[in-house]
């Protein structure tokens, strides 16, 4: 395979209402069948109209900024200090959801496009139509990525082509059956483009010749296919907003115990993580002996039903009001700890003429 990135140059300043097919074919009559356009989100963004009115700068237009931000965000992911990265409601993860500030008025500011899949149709289509030229459009935008520094362009919409190449079910050239991999193309299409567009050069359209072969009928499925699913998010959360989230379900545990036994290094774990945070002399046990566990089990009329470990807790020095307070609070943090480990609980009073101060049932 041999590629071209070619750029498409006299585009010009694109203003609301003005026709991107237009001027795309007339700055661009080579384009030829087969071509992937890669269009900048930004032109598309302004061609729809997609502008915000604010104020030139003051604590107004950071208020005004905020506010346009609360609007296009549908969930905040990490905050730290002045930066936002939030998932907007197209389901892109991005900082302070795309709006953009540069290559336009001082007084305005600019959002995605409202359905940017939809965006590529309509200039594919227009492109087909008036030049009668079948090309794939990709519309790109620049986004950070996790655990890497620097910023790529990647693609929010994409037309006339599939987003993802799945290797799944191919063999490698060893005979090893690929299991998990699917490119995601259109973005390494859209990185390749951004390197003869650039930030500064005003060329926001370029064109990746070679990729494609045959055109595929249709549109496609869009971009939006790669959005992972929010069941399938390992890292859907910034560290600071998982800990507070974990620190809101600590504070709202439901008393139930497993659907299994749990496992006994998990619980071991937990004690140890809150050995250092609770009053000094208080002990927490897990009974592993089965005969013992099973005598205790049989005091306790409480013992709920599905439950198949118990942890014994004792306080430390005399059972006056402070240290049966505390102790409460030491009980719950054990409690929180097990949670974390999936080891669900429940608190239990202890059996009669036992020196334990609570029972666990897990």
């Amino acid at each position: 395979m041999r590629l071209e990135i070619l750029p498409v140059l006299g585009i010009g300043d694109v203003t609301e209402g003005d026709d991107l097919a237009e001027l795309i074919g007339n700055a661009a009559p080579w384009l030829r069948d087969g071509d992937v356009l890669v269009v900048t989100s930004k032109i598309v963004s302004k061609a729809e109209g997609r502008l915000v009115d604010v104020p030139a700068d003051g604590p107004e237009r950071v208020a005004a900024r905020d506010e346009v931000l609360a609007a296009e965000t549908a969930r905040v992911v990490a905050t730290r200090g002045a930066t936002r990265i939030v998932q907007t409601h197209h389901g892109f993860v991005m900082a302070a959801a795309g709006i953009d500030a540069s290559n336009v008025a001082k007084t305005q500011l600019v959002l995605l496009p409202r359905d940017p899949d939809a965006s590529a149709r309509a200039l594919r289509t227009a492109l087909r139509e008036r030049y009668d030229v079948d090309v794939a459009v990709v519309v790109s935008d620049t986004m950070g990525r996790p655990w890497r520094n620097g910023l790529t362009d990647v693609a929010l919409g994409v037309a006339g082509m599939a987003a993802l190449r799945d290797h799944r079910g191919e063999v490698d050239p060893y005979g090893n059956e690929l299991s998990l991999t699917q490119m995601a193309v259109v973005d390494e299409l859209a990185g390749a483009a951004e390197l003869v567009k650039g930030k500064c050069d005003q060329v926001p359209v370029a064109v990746v010749r070679g990729y494609l072969g045959a055109q595929r009928d249709g549109d496609g499925a869009g971009a939006a296919t790669l959005v992972r699913d929010a069941a399938l998010d390992l890292f859907s959360l910034g560290t600071a907003e998982a800990t507070a989230a974990g620190l809101r379900a600590a504070a709202t545990l439901t008393d139930r115990p497993g659907a299994t036994p749990p496992d006994p290094a998990a619980v071991a774990r937990a004690i140890t993580a809150v050995a250092e945070a609770v009053a000094p002399g208080t002990t927490f046990t897990l009974v592993t002996d089965e005969e013992v566990r099973a005598r205790l089990v049989a005091t306790l009329p409480d013992w709920p039903a599905g439950a198949t470990a118990l942890v014994l807790g004792a306080p430390a020095g005399p059972a006056h009001p402070a240290n049966l307070i505390r102790f409460g609070a030491d009980l719950h943090r054990l409690r929180a700890a097990l949670a974390a480990e999936s080891v669900p609980s429940v608190l239990l009073p202890p059996p009669a003429g036992s020196t334990a101060g609570a029972v666990l049932a897990l």
